[in-house]
């Protein structure tokens, strides 16, 4: 019998560990990287599968560490825009899970991104979700080709204990938290994360988010954050960050480092700053990024927080008062918010209202709008801009997504080449197929990875292949405690993505986003080939990942 299922030839292997690539073959056995040896020692004959390499690098599948893939997965399982950047390992939970159900939550998947593409079947199985794995579980039967690996959402913890009410938690309440924050690490959550722009995470204060955090200090989970500001208030929110991490003794990680707003662009070298003392300092701080100089949430982060108190949003802006609020806020005449200065992201973009385009659109007569900018829809609506968009957001019903030009490339740019960064998508994944119809999205959905790989690697210079290879890799890895994975080692799992160095490209735009990108030509998850030669196989080997408290 053949001693191994595939044999890798001839390729420049990039191991993950950030060391200089070198030439090799490299063999696959069940779910394992059996051998690696210097290119003709091992006898193609003893492999049932032989793939020629040559001129292309093989490297550890990349893992995205945020990810918003929940509800695409449940869709379409084979992550199509994904896979074929390399990803074989999927990081959710941003501010939200869709497990554990109880406590005050009843509906977990309503109001969500993609909920009505969902199988009913899963509204149904969702709500048998008591414990945080159960979920995640039922991912790995109902068949993806990823690799799955989450956070307890934040947000979803506070609602478990609070439902969307505003205000400090009891002792009742934070006792609840911490409960089920403990049995979600042993259940193999890598952390929680919370999101400290968007009810209602943004409600829970510092001293809370320290007595929960120190719950899963035993575990070796990971405080993850969305900085309460990405503004003017970076700073000061980031030095929140760092007290959270110290006094409940766990690691901290800053989810898609950036100063969103043009007037806070100078804050960055301050920012670096900080987080360079406090590692020089002894404490455990890293951060991620994409590599777009725009973000992509809902147009609803531009309210201030409290309007969302009680879980009343649009009900509450058809208030004539509340309007008058939200717009003393937005014109900068009024408080931002009812909660330790989380400012939202108000009007902060390049342009203004021109920076701000909304693309989720759902109600046909508004399909019109997809595409232009806010101050453009405004005009075409013949109102002001705050009135379109309350407007639209009380029409809709839904959060509306949306792109917000707000950041600088010489930011980014002065990010991606230090060490303790790591790159993630902030996406989820698509086959555009079936996306289109939704309407456009974030091009970092499909181009996050071989954005970088040709953007700053091959034609800025701006880190080397093999440490651009590591931040997407052996850092996640490390970082949240994947045991083998990350790593072209023997004895690792055997996730495995081929590319050409050379050609590597993405390929969406803002303006045409449902586009794949283009390089990967063969990428195996857990031994399995799930992209041959750039086509998805319908392979889903995808297994649920966790993380070291379970």
């Amino acid at each position: 019998m053949p001693e191994f299922d595939t044999l890798i030839r001839h390729a420049r292997l990039v191991d993950g560990t950030g060391n200089p690539w070198r030439h090799a073959d490299v063999a696959l056995a069940g779910d394992r990287i059996a051998a690696i040896a210097p290119p003709g020692r091992i006898d193609p004959e003893v492999a049932r599968d032989v793939v020629d390499a040559t001129g292309h690098v093989v490297a550890p599948g990349f893992i995205d560490l945020q990810s918003h893939a929940i509800l695409p997965l449940m869709i379409d399982g084979r992550c199509l825009s994904k896979i074929t950047q390399g990803v074989t390992t999927e990081v959710m939970g941003e501010a939200w899970t869709p497990a554990p159900m109880g406590g005050r939550t009843t509906e977990p998947l309503e109001g969500s991104l993609f909920e009505h593409r969902l199988d009913p079947v899963w509204l149904e199985r969702a709500a048998t979700w008591t414990r945080f794995a159960d979920w995640l579980r039922a991912m790995e039967e109902h068949g993806v080709s990823p690799n799955v690996a989450s956070f307890l959402g934040g947000g979803t913890l506070r609602h478990y204990a609070r439902g969307m009410d505003m205000g400090p938690s009891n002792d009742d309440e934070r006792a609840l938290m911490k409960r089920v924050l403990a049995e979600s690490m042993e259940d193999g959550a890598v952390g929680v994360a919370y999101a400290l722009i968007y009810p209602p995470d943004a409600y829970a204060d510092t001293d809370e988010l320290i007595d929960v955090c120190r719950a899963m200090a035993p575990y070796g989970g990971v405080y993850v954050t969305h900085l309460r500001s990405e503004s003017h208030g970076m700073l000061e929110a980031l030095e929140e960050a760092l007290t959270i991490g110290r006094e409940a003794g766990v690691a901290v990680e800053v989810y898609h480092l950036k100063a969103a707003h043009p007037g806070a662009w100078h804050l960055m070298p301050a920012v670096i700053d900080r987080i360079e003392r406090a590692r020089a300092d002894g404490q455990d701080v890293t951060a991620d990024m994409y590599p777009y100089a725009a973000s992509g949430t809902g147009l609803t982060a531009i309210l201030p927080t409290w309007t969302a108190e009680g879980g009343r949003l649009y009900e509450r802006l058809r208030d004539p008062d509340v309007r008058a609020r939200v717009r003393a806020t937005l014109e900068g005449r009024g408080e931002r918010s009812g909660t330790l200065g989380a400012d939202g992201l108000g009007l902060e973009t390049r342009g203004g209202p021109h920076g701000i385009m909304p693309v989720g659109f759902r109600l046909p007569e508004h399909q019109a709008y997809v595409g232009k900018r806010l101050d453009e829809i405004a005009a075409m609506r013949g109102q002001d801009w705050i009135a379109t968009a309350l407007d639209l957001l009380v029409a809709e019903g839904q959060r509306i997504s949306t792109i917000f030009f707000s950041m600088d490339e010489a930011n980014l740019r002065r990010q991606v080449a230090l060490p303790w960064i790591k790159f993630a998508t902030d996406a989820g994944g698509f086959d555009p197929a079936w996306a289109k119809a939704n309407g456009p999205v974030h091009p970092r959905g499909y181009g996050t990875y071989p954005r970088v790989l040709r953007k700053y690697v091959r034609e800025e210079r701006l880190l080397s292949l093999e440490e651009a290879v590591r931040k997407m890799t052996s850092a996640v890895a490390d970082r949240l405690g994947l045991a083998g994975r990350g790593l072209v080692r023997e004895g690792a799992y055997a996730d495995v993505v081929v590319f050409d160095p050379e050609t590597i490209a993405d390929r969406a735009t803002f303006e045409d986003p449902h586009q794949l990108s283009v390089g990967v030509r063969d990428v195996w998850v857990n031994g399995v080939r799930v992209l041959a030669d750039g086509a998805h196989t319908g392979a889903t080997p995808g297994r649920f990942v966790t993380g070291p408290g379970a």
